[in-house]
This record gives structure tokens, C-alpha cells and sequence, in this order.
């Protein structure tokens, strides 16, 4: 799997600053791909070294790509902050974002993905449930796509949750036409360019694929890995999972019909 690097333009300006510049360029030319991986935990602190070591053993296989973690502790009472800042010492590709309070999974997200430097963004939640060795799929279909949203193809979850994901999911199908089977699903990735066109709100996560086609971006999907949780509890039931997301579907449908896109002249 190949990838094209993008180029990096420097001015300069005297003599000292052409050396340093020519040396940036060597290293840029030099790095591979950088893939961002956001993550966001609230009070998952058993959930952080695993989750770390998958992600590692997966990139392990992938030499074309460096990558870096953004691990987003949503405000966490439990030991995730401190693991998380343990997990920096260990491997500098680590950078934790400590939100001041818990904000829900989508502004933890958000956060991520707004501070993101990779050329590439793929997301998970942080319940070990969802599988880093689905990236290279991922990655290779983000070389066609801009967006790519995974569903889980066999989901390990209580019936409760089956049947309110099933009901939101259709009623959001049916309202929006997004045309996306599994959007509680947290395996996504994006072409770093899509990030500028998600608006931030409480439950933005589930609509991320109609903001995208909003703005024009393509998107594919693709079956995705799904464990069973072993540690932390499930943050989301009927009643913040099923009314809610049926609730959000007036204003997400609202604001589908007013969003606005723009291209600049001279602009790509």
C-alpha cells in the first residue's frame, strides 16, 4: 500500500533561515504517512494500555505509516488521566487532551480531531470494543474516499442496545437518507481536510456521514471488528441512545437544509 506525500513551502528570508528550512525539508520528505488515531475515554482507565497495544501492533505492520494518538479523557474520575500520561512516557507518539469536564463522546471527539496533524484520521471508542486491525482497509480505502464509516457487521452487545441502535438507525435512515447502516459504529476514518466541515454538538457522532455529504465529501463503508466489553460500563441506554438520537433528528434535519458550503477562488 502506497500513499502520496504532500509537499511542505517555505519562505525564506535570510540565510540562517534557508538552512534550517532545507533541513525541515529533508525530514518532512523523509517521514512517512502520518495517521491520526483519536480516542476517547471517560473513566476507562483498564482500557488504555490494551487499546495502546493493539494500536502499536497494528502500525507495527504498516512501515509506511507513522502515526500518533490522541487519547481524550472526557473529564474522567477514575485513574484514565493518569494512565494516559503514563502511556506519554512510553512512546512519544502518545499525546493525551484532558477535557476540564465531562462533555460527552462527541466534544472528546471533536477535541481529537480538531488537533489531529495526520494527513489521515481514524477514529475508535475507547471500550476496547472496536478493533485497530481494521486500519489498513480503512486507510486503503481513504485513498479513494474522503470519509469512511464502519458498521458492525457482527455486533457483540446486549439485545437492549441491538434493538434501540436498530430503531435509531432506521428512523435516522428514513429521515435523512444518509445512507449509512451503523452510524453508533466508532471505527470511521477521514481525509483530514473533513474535519473543518463537522459543527460541534452533543451527539454530532452519529451524524458525522450527513455533514459529510453535505459538504461533498464521498463516503464508504466497511465491516468492522466487534468485541464484547470486558472493563468500564456502557455510558449510553434507551434513554440517552434511542429517544435522544430520535430527538437530534429535527435539528440534524434542520440544519441539513440550511448548511452552508463555500469555495474561495484560488482555493482548492
Amino acid at each position: 500500500m502506497t500513499f502520496e506525500k504532500r509537499e511542505c513551502k517555505i519562505d525564506y528570508e535570510h540565510e540562517a533561515t534557508r538552512e534550517f528550512a532545507d533541513g525541515l525539508e529533508r525530514v518532512r520528505h523523509s517521514m512517512n504517512l502520518l495517521v491520526s488515531v483519536v480516542v476517547p475515554f471517560y473513566n476507562e482507565e483498564d482500557n488504555v494500555v490494551p487499546l495502546l497495544e493493539r494500536v502499536e501492533a497494528v502500525f507495527s505492520g504498516m512501515p509506511e505509516c507513522d502515526y500518533e494518538c490522541l487519547f481524550v479523557n472526557d473529564g474522567s474520575t477514575d485513574a484514565t488521566r493518569a494512565r494516559l500520561e503514563a502511556a506519554r512516557e512510553k512512546n512519544p507518539r502518545v499525546r493525551p487532551i484532558h477535557l476540564v469536564n465531562n462533555r460527552g463522546q462527541s466534544a472528546a471527539l471533536v477535541a481529537g480531531m480538531r488537533r489531529a496533524q495526520g494527513d489521515y484520521i481514524l477514529t475508535l471508542d475507547g471500550d476496547l470494543q472496536n478493533d485497530p486491525s481494521d486500519f489498513p482497509e480503512m486507510l486503503a480505502l481513504l485513498k479513494d474516499y474522503d470519509c469512511v464509516c464502519g458498521y458492525r457487521a457482527n455486533r457483540q452487545d446486549n439485545w437492549v442496545r441491538k434493538i434501540s441502535s436498530r430503531i435509531g438507525n432506521g428512523a435516522r435512515q428514513r429521515i435523512l437518507n444518509d445512507g449509512i447502516r451503523d452510524a453508533g459504529c466508532g471505527s470511521k476514518g477521514f481525509r483530514r481536510e473533513c474535519v473543518e466541515h463537522i459543527i460541534p454538538f452533543n451527539g454530532v457522532h452519529r451524524y458525522f456521514a450527513v455533514m459529510m455529504r453535505n459538504a461533498g465529501m464521498t463516503i464508504a463503508e466497511c465491516p468492522v471488528t466487534h468485541h464484547p466489553r470486558v472493563h468500564g460500563v456502557s455510558k449510553y441506554g434507551i434513554n440517552n441512545r434511542l429517544w435522544r438520537g430520535i430527538y437530534d433528528l429535527i435539528g440534524v434535519g434542520w440544519l441539513r437544509k440550511r448548511y452552508v458550503t463555500f469555495q474561495v477562488e484560488g482555493e482548492l
